[in-house]
């Protein structure tokens, strides 16, 4: 408790930094994979418009982001599908989500349908979603036009202390011309070839944030270990994520992204990991 407030403390020493902006939209052919923060992004894939983990809340109760969201459910297109990998305050943050619900019902007069594991679906249940799916690991439906699959990873799902029973993972979502791999929060484990050998996804959304001290590393993979895991998983491009945004670990800020492009550079494969700005859009 005491190294938490700590982060809190911390967490409120400095302004927020960058901005919001509305995302780069792309043609129904193409795959727009646009980074808002931390875990967060806008995939414009298969002709839709789906979300992973959206947190727009400055706080989460009493941590406070360092980085503005790269974009804001009001300057987006109207969502299709959100998906939600646990139930941690900083993925499932429910003034956020029903932001996108209200956002969608005012774009196009529907809401969009949600995603969550085994064990979630009491937290979304009220907020408005025209249909609320639940998955297991490896688990595959169709929904909304896209194929979803929910992967393993090496984490834990508890919302609060004592509800260990919620389910967690991540997600590959295909629209069969493009697909992407957001691996939810996760240590290292075997789990990344075997994505690889199962659903061969183009793009991986890996974690690369709050891995000190060690024992993090239970839950969390240094960025070392995201390379490797990309690398088994056998995507063209890498994406980091699950850092930058709030105050986690205590490895200083800025040093994951720093060690991620060191290791990319030793194992000559930086032109396959793309670093992006909050609201920055990778398009393929």
């Amino acid at each position: 408790m005491g190294q938490f407030w700590r982060l809190v403390r911390e967490s409120h020493e400095q302004p927020m930094t960058g901005e919001s902006r509305p995302p780069e939209k792309v043609s129904p052919g193409e795959l727009g994979v646009t980074f808002i923060g931390h875990s967060s992004f806008l995939l414009q894939i298969g002709g839709r418009n789906v979300l992973v983990d959206p947190v727009f809340s400055k706080r989460l109760i009493v941590l406070r982001r360092q980085r503005q969201p790269g974009t804001l459910p009001d300057q987006m297109p109207a969502i299709d599908l959100v998906l939600v990998t646990h139930a941690h305050m900083d993925h499932l943050d429910v003034s956020s989500l029903r932001r996108v619900v209200r956002s969608a019902r005012r774009l196009h007069g529907r809401t969009p349908e949600v995603v969550v594991p085994e064990g979630v679906e009491d937290l979304v249940a009220t907020l408005g979603f025209r249909r609320v799916h639940t998955l297991s690991w490896w688990q595959q439906s169709e929904i909304a036009g896209l194929e979803v699959t929910m992967t393993p990873c090496r984490h834990w799902g508890a919302r609060l202390f004592k509800d260990t029973y919620r389910g967690y993972g991540g997600y590959v979502i295909s629209s069969g011309q493009h697909s992407v791999y957001h691996s939810g929060d996760t240590a290292y484990f075997d789990g990344f070839a075997e994505v690889g050998r199962r659903l061969n996804p183009q793009v991986a959304l890996l974690p690369i944030g709050a891995y000190f001290p060690d024992s993090y590393r239970a839950v969390h993979v240094s960025p070392e270990e995201a390379v490797r895991g990309f690398l088994e998983c056998g995507a063209r491009w890498m994406v980091p994520m699950h850092f930058g945004t709030f105050r986690l670990g205590r490895e200083p800020m800025d040093e994951p992204v720093k060690r991620l492009q060191a290791e990319a550079a030793r194992l000559s494969i930086e032109d396959r990991v793309r670093v992006l700005d909050e609201g920055e859009t990778l398009r393929l």
